[in-house]
């Protein structure tokens, strides 16, 4: 039997993390207003942050203190993850599947040109031409002025603005601070926040339907965050990050099977097409990428290298 590359477990462990989470989300829609929002993340936030800090402590992740600017970064970060997690479930509760998860492929796009507005780092025409083309796609979904463009769009487009601001965050953490402690900050956080806004709410009874899809949204977002783990620790991050698109194919599938939902020709094009300039961006840095390394070995005395 032939044994799978690094790279192809990593492909095979993205999908199951982008499956893991799209399964999640439905679980969470089709909750849909039986419960209050802030009580499904206060009970789902409970277990997975339980979890996170778990797996934190068994790999040893909450050993470092982290200094001051880590330590605003972690809030600011955990802050971001707080508005995506209420407007993208608001989103969610209130539209169709597919449609949200396909605004939420705007996210390496609007990652690349947050860097350069904001940290100054080269973008070139071809990656400028993918980002104004995946804003077209996005206009192509959310059709500003028409019937379907309503409030719960502007959630989703606020939310793609919240994860942006998250991702852009990370990338200013130091190298020395642990993936898994930045995770756990950010859960506690949504955690904290549903239970203020819980405040002011009526929490529900369970009943076995209703349990069932809490426990398995806690079960999957669990599942999720033990993939993420596993992904970033397996083959080339280059290869395997296109196929977190295939949380697209999930949420049409998804979608389609338990709410009927089919999409209009002009969101499957808009989200064709945010796929195809998210890939492209993804596959070009992979390229600027190696060509730096290469370039930096170019410049190092032999001798050096061999050191």
């Amino acid at each position: 039997m032939t044994r799978l590359s690094d790279n192809g477990r990593g492909m095979l462990l993205m999908i199951g993390n982008m499956a893991a989470f799209t399964f999640s989300d439905a679980c969470v829609k089709e909750i849909g207003s039986d419960l209050p929002l802030s009580q499904v993340l206060v009970l789902r936030g409970l277990v997975a942050s339980l979890f996170i800090a778990g797996l934190a402590l068994r790999l040893g992740a909450l050993r470092h203190r982290p200094g001051g600017r880590d330590a605003a970064l972690m809030l600011l970060r955990g802050i971001a993850e707080c508005g995506s997690a209420y407007f993208f479930l608001t989103a969610l509760r209130n539209m169709p599947l597919a449609n949200a998860t396909a605004l939420l492929q705007m996210v390496p796009l609007t990652v690349t040109l947050g860097s350069a507005v904001f940290f100054g780092e080269p973008v070139g025409w071809r990656r400028w031409l993918a980002i104004a083309g995946g804003f077209c796609g996005m206009l192509l979904i959310v059709r500003p002025g028409t019937e379907g463009f309503n409030t719960y769009s502007v959630y989703a487009l606020l939310t793609v603005v919240a994860v942006t601001l998250r991702d852009l965050t990370t990338r200013r953490f130091s190298k020395q601070l642990p993936s898994m402690q930045v995770t756990l900050s950010s859960s506690v956080l949504v955690t904290l926040m549903a239970a203020v806004l819980s405040l002011g709410e009526d929490w529900q009874p369970l009943d076995a339907r209703l349990s069932v899809l809490m426990l398995g949204t806690a079960l999957l977002v669990m599942a999720g965050y033990t993939l993420s783990v596993m992904v970033m620790r397996i083959g080339e991050v280059g290869f395997i990050a296109p196929f977190r698109y295939t949380g697209l194919l999930w949420a049409l599938l998804l979608g389609l099977v338990f709410w009927g939902e089919v999409p209009q020709p002009m969101t499957l094009l808009g989200a064709a097409v945010i796929v195809a300039m998210g890939s492209f961006t993804l596959w070009r840095e992979r390229q600027l990428r190696r060509r730096g390394v290469r370039d930096q070995l170019a410049a190092t005395p032999a001798k050096t290298r061999r050191t």
